[in-house]
């Protein structure tokens, strides 16, 4: 279900939750530091200013009460296999464009930060989803993504890729791609630039001694982590240590002399870890195919879904009409549309009636 996984059997699983324990038990009581790493202080100080940890560092309870509405519908476990599908669906979306994994690690952080303020049925998760990719592509700096492709490649991914969940093509087109990013701005109040794991943990590997099995591992995990909310409660060099720690156990690798001189809290690293164990037993069992389209059966959706007609192309401008914005009523839309075509004979009668007048005064 994860586009990566990191373990591969059940019996890495279960060794993995066996093994995962504080390195030593005789550490001293440790404490959260700005300066966790001998080569990241630099990075860090900018995390503590950022709007990332000033604003969208959240706790448990913040995303339950937040998600109150959603909850009502759905199960903890429905609403987790729900942002697991999108977070697969956003890094199909980054595979096919070609982008860098930090434009899709962005993009899926964006829809989290979304869905904490807002239900499912504010947005639809199948607009919202290339959207934040077409947003993180610009903040990363990767460069914009052109309309049509962006278009295109989502009915592709859909088509070939999901088509075991939505049956019909891509719905959307440029135009509501377009709006929908007005409404991720202001949601997220233009917090864009965002800290991953991925840039401490290349260099806490470096400080351990360049290990590339090592490194492949531990990115692969915090690949994975992007479809648990750990990315909106703990800071990204806490991410880092949890999914070097995973990766350890997984290759069977001592690296515990190394984590005793780290100055961190090692409980917040065991809940990161517990959380991301708990997203491989989730997927192991999770058969989308068969589970998903039930689940998105109880998902509200939108007021307004988009209409487009059959001879409409990717960018979203028909033959025959302009294309209908997301949030436009299609009913006021077309008695505008009307409005001339039935003012037409009534003008005409009009000038007639001046004009039989006027030669009577002649």
């Amino acid at each position: 279900m994860c586009i990566v996984y990191a373990l591969k059997s059940a019996s890495q699983l279960s060794e993995a939750k066996h093994a995962i324990v504080i390195p030593n038990n005789s550490f001293p009581k440790l404490k959260t530091s700005v300066n966790y790493s001998k080569n990241t202080s630099a990075m860090a100080g900018k995390f503590w200013s950022s709007s990332q940890f000033q604003q969208w560092l959240l706790d448990r309870q913040d995303l339950l009460r937040e998600r109150h509405a959603d909850l009502q519908l759905l199960s903890e476990e429905e609403y987790s296999k729900v942002m697991i599908f999108f977070a697969n669906f956003i890094q199909s979306l980054g595979e096919q464009l070609k982008v860098k994994q930090q434009v899709i690690a962005t993009a899926t952080v964006y829809l989290k930060r979304f869905y904490v303020r807002n239900s499912f049925k504010c947005v639809d998760p199948l607009l919202l989803a290339p959207t934040c990719i077409f947003l993180a592509s610009k903040v990363e700096e990767f460069g914009v993504i052109s309309n049509s492709r962006l278009i295109s490649t989502c009915q592709a991914v859909v088509k070939n890729k999901y088509s075991h969940v939505y049956a019909t093509e891509f719905p959307y087109r440029i135009n509501h791609v377009l709006e929908c990013e007005f409404y991720l701005l202001e949601v997220m109040d233009c917090c864009l630039v965002l800290y991953h794991a991925y840039r401490p943990l290349v260099q806490y590997v470096a400080d351990i001694g360049q290990d590339n099995e090592l490194l492949s591992t531990a990115w692969k995990v915090a690949n994975d982590s992007l479809r648990t909310d750990v990315a909106l409660l703990y800071p990204p060099h806490q991410i880092a240590i949890a999914c070097l720690h995973i990766a350890c156990v997984i290759l069977g690798k001592d690296y515990k002399t190394w984590f005793a001189e780290l100055n961190v809290d090692f409980e917040k690293i065991l809940e990161i870890t517990r959380i991301i164990l708990n997203l491989y037993e989730l997927c192991k069992n999770f058969d989308e195919k068969k589970e998903l389209p039930q689940i998105l059966q109880k998902v509200p959706k939108p007021k307004t879904q988009p209409s487009r007609p059959p001879s409409q192309g990717p960018d979203g401008q028909p033959a025959s009409q302009p294309p209908q914005g997301v949030g436009q009523q299609p009913q006021q839309q077309q008695q505008q549309q009307q409005q001339p075509q039935a003012q037409q004979p009534q003008q005409q009668q009009q000038q007639q009636q001046q004009a039989q007048a006027m030669q009577q005064q002649q």
